[in-house]
């Protein structure tokens, strides 16, 4: 029994020895690999490399220049000294060694003795003639010196069997702690979790508040500065929406708390005085689209609807520095939010601004005649040469977009205003496009501009969502699709006032109607946003009526329709049999008709 027990304790071991055990494995495999790295360093540095180059003037032993006579005298005395007849075998000098010598010699004799050979080999060191191309690495001397062999395979050894694989492991393990979106895999968990189906836009902010414990690295200069805007946040109005999100995101990291109170001073237009806060802000600032982005992949994983379009709204609220409470108007040039109503028109503010003699007025209305409203000029489902839709079919949402002017007076040119004319030659582009592996129509006069963000701190490149959803349900219908490059109104043709835009889904595999909006939402303007409702019926397979069948009755005059008469079945009399029949019959009728004719004389 003891020795069964004594057994189980040393052949198991506890898991602090069997930890040692395998550390000493590792330690002892390390070291080996490294004696015989260096082993082989040691065997290449003292290698000796026989590498001669071939010379038939070495060979004989006679000078360049030399004459042919006097080099035919030479190979006569070579001839009687080293020919293998005349030279006897020692332990030192083998009958092949001898042999292979007198060949040498005897090769040199005749390729001096060919007066074109050897006079390539007098100038130009080489049977061929002049090498018309020549290669080499320009490399320092000492490099390819012999003496520093040792040390130079031993800065290479260091380099590709220590910093290699370390940049490998750095970069390999790095990218397993990062998300596709570019985000720590911490903060991804922490959106997964603390997003639910009615998160609104307050709510949005507090999640997105917790990934900057992940993703920005505390520091602790200017504490002066950043708790001074920490109390101006406190004393403003909005003081109770700020101090929402804080709650929300919790203050239990350093580098959130500085970060959120940054983001917050951006929303709140607060000026940053310090330059390394001003680039500590800049870089909160850079780093959220990305963040929300991955926010929005969570959300829309999930087909939730009101956490899609909060994420959606809240880009914009970032790029134009504004809270969810303030005005949209807030967006125009130099306008603060205190200055314009909650809700309001533009062309109303630069009407008061002009009649007080403003000078923002100008560069207002410069700016609202660039900030585009999208406006959606009709949506449809499509089937590719199907006229309806039916369950699980492959189904386009085409979206026919553009931007309208905020001041414009004129009335929009809608479907059906378009001639007809034009209507059916926009019908053949809109099917060459359904056709088209392209999700956006292509535009020749399409020029991309930059949002008016002046609080942004890099140019902006306005963008858009195209979601399909059912608000009834707080449900997305497919995953959104974000586009770019929307044409303004004024820089398309009156026949073809409009861009499209397709998303490709699978219709629903049930039988039914579906009442679903269209939104477009806008990633850089605040409230510069469309929906459309649209209803997709899905239908059973129209079947074909047996009169429209292919399958007919053959013709009598054919094998088939012979064949089909044997059996009895029915067949396609031809037209000539049809009229000679027709006409028997009709001589039938005269030749009776006569008949009771001449039996009524009698």
């Amino acid at each position: 029994m003891e020795g069964t027990q004594f057994t189980k304790k040393y052949v198991r071991g506890s898991p602090r020895q069997v930890m040692c055990s395998n550390r000493a494995c590792r330690h002892l495999i390390l070291a080996l690999g490294w004696s015989l790295f260096f082993f082989l360093v040691h065997r290449v540095a003292n290698a000796t490399i026989d590498s001669k180059m071939y010379d038939p003037f070495e060979i004989l032993g006679i000078s360049v220049g030399m004459s042919e006579k006097d080099i035919k005298s030479h190979f006569k005395k070579l001839s009687k000294l080293y020919h293998p007849d005349k030279v006897r075998a020692t332990a030192e000098q083998t009958i092949e060694d001898i042999q292979n010598k007198f060949v040498d010699i005897t090769k040199a004799y005749k390729s001096l003795t060919d007066e074109t050979i050897r006079r390539n080999w007098e100038e130009w060191g080489d049977p061929d003639g002049r090498q018309q191309m020549s290669m080499g690495i320009a490399l320092p001397i000492w490099i390819i010196e012999g003496k520093n062999n040792i040390w130079v395979l031993g800065v290479y050894g260091l380099l590709f069997g220590g910093g290699l694989p370390v940049l490998v492991g750095r970069w390999w393990f790095g990218s397993r702690q990062r998300t596709k979106d570019g985000i720590s895999a911490h903060s991804a968990a922490a959106f997964f979790k603390s997003m639910t189906e009615s998160s609104e836009i307050v709510d949005a902010m507090g999640i997105l508040a917790k990934a900057y414990k992940f993703e920005c690295t505390p520091a602790n200069k200017d504490a002066a500065e950043l708790t001074r805007l920490q109390k101006e946040i406190a004393t403003l109005p909005e003081a109770k929406w700020a101090e929402t999100v804080m709650e929300l995101a919790g203050d239990d990291d350093e580098g959130k708390r500085r970060a959120l109170i940054l983001l917050l001073a951006h929303l709140l237009r607060f000026k940053v005085e310090s330059p390394a806060l001003k680039k500590e802000q800049r870089r909160v600032l850079l780093h959220t689209p990305t963040l929300l982005n991955a926010l929005l992949t969570i959300a829309t994983s999930r087909n939730w609807f009101v956490p899609t379009m909060s994420v959606m709204r809240l880009h914009a609220y970032i790029i134009q520095a504004l809270l969810p409470t303030q005005s949209p108007l807030a967006q125009l040039p130099d306008v603060k939010p205190v200055e314009v109503p909650r809700v309001g028109d533009v062309s109303q503010i630069i009407s008061k601004l002009t009649e007080n003699s403003d000078a923002r007025a100008a560069d207002i209305k410069k700016a609202a005649e660039k900030w585009g409203i999208v406006d959606v000029f009709d949506a449809s489902f499509k089937v590719i040469d199907e006229r309806q839709v039916t369950p699980s079919a492959i189904v386009f949402l085409v979206v026919k977009l553009r931007l309208v002017s905020p001041l414009s007076n004129e009335a929009l040119v809608k479907v059906e205003d378009l001639d007809p004319i034009d209507v059916k030659v926009n019908d053949r582009k809109d099917y060459k496009f359904l056709n088209d592996r392209k999700d956006t129509e292509d535009l020749s006069d399409v020029t991309p501009s930059y949002a008016h963000a002046p609080y942004w701190p890099s140019n902006r490149k306005p963008s858009w969502w195209i979601v399909l959803a059912d608000p009834k349900s707080s449900r997305l219908a497919i995953p959104p699709m974000k586009i770019s490059d929307v044409p303004s109104i004024s820089d398309l043709p009156s026949s073809r006032p409009y861009r499209s835009y397709k998303i490709q889904f699978q219709a629903p595999p049930t039988l039914g109607t579906n009442n679903w909006r269209v939104y477009v939402v806008s990633d850089s303007f605040v409230g510069a946003e469309a929906w459309l409702p649209i209803t997709l019926k899905v239908e059973e397979p129209v079947v074909r009526d047996e009169a429209e069948d292919d399958i007919s009755e053959p013709d009598e005059d054919t094998l088939a329709g012979q064949m089909a008469m044997m059996k009895g079945g029915k067949v396609k009399r031809t037209l000539g049999e049809e009229e000679e029949s027709d006409d028997e019959s009709g001589t039938d009728d005269d030749a009776n008709d006569d008949d009771d004719s001449s039996s009524d004389s009698d």
